[in-house]
């Protein structure tokens, strides 16, 4: 019975270690014993200190935009010729995954509506398979239309942003 709780402790002890250091899967081998250790991945923070994000380029494209009075649910998809402005640029989400607006919960928004950017301004973070990804303007303007929420997941392809060009 002794031993059960020895190793009772031994195992919440390579628990604490794996939350210290942020570890998801733990396996040890002594002799003929073995454990495996394997936890689910905590929520990022969004923010604090994103090292060695790796930075996903795509291409903005002229297009026409939406009118804005159109719901939510439709700023996705196609406008029609009479709802057309010529002349906006589209960012659009280079990947899959979660939108972010801030760095972290209690930081200001990278961009909002009205916000001047030019080619190197990250106007977003997208996480993808728990990585953080900054995604920048490659363009110069002024945002004209924010069509995402924070925290909404976007697809690959998704108009984000709309901006009217320098």
């Amino acid at each position: 019975m002794a031993d059960k709780d020895t190793d009772l402790q031994k195992i919440k002890k390579l628990i604490k270690i794996m939350k210290e250091n942020e570890l998801v899967e733990i396996e040890i081998k002594h002799g003929d014993n073995k454990i495996s250790l394997k936890r689910s991945q905590p929520q990022p923070a969004v923010g604090g200190a994103v090292a060695a994000v790796p930075v996903i380029g795509h291409e903005p494209r002229v297009v026409p935009a939406h009118s804005p009075a159109e719901d939510s649910a439709a700023t996705s998809a196609q406008a029609s010729p009479d709802q057309q402005e010529e002349g906006l640029v589209e960012i659009k989400s280079p990947i899959v995954g979660t939108f972010y607006a801030t760095a972290s919960p209690d930081s200001e928004l990278y961009v909002e509506l009205g916000s001047h950017i030019d080619t190197q301004t990250v106007v977003c973070i997208i996480e993808a398979m728990k990585v953080m990804n900054e995604i920048k303007a490659e363009t110069s303007g002024t945002i004209t239309e924010v069509l995402v929420s924070n925290g909404q997941a976007v697809e690959y392809g998704q108009v984000l942003f709309r901006v009217r060009p320098d």
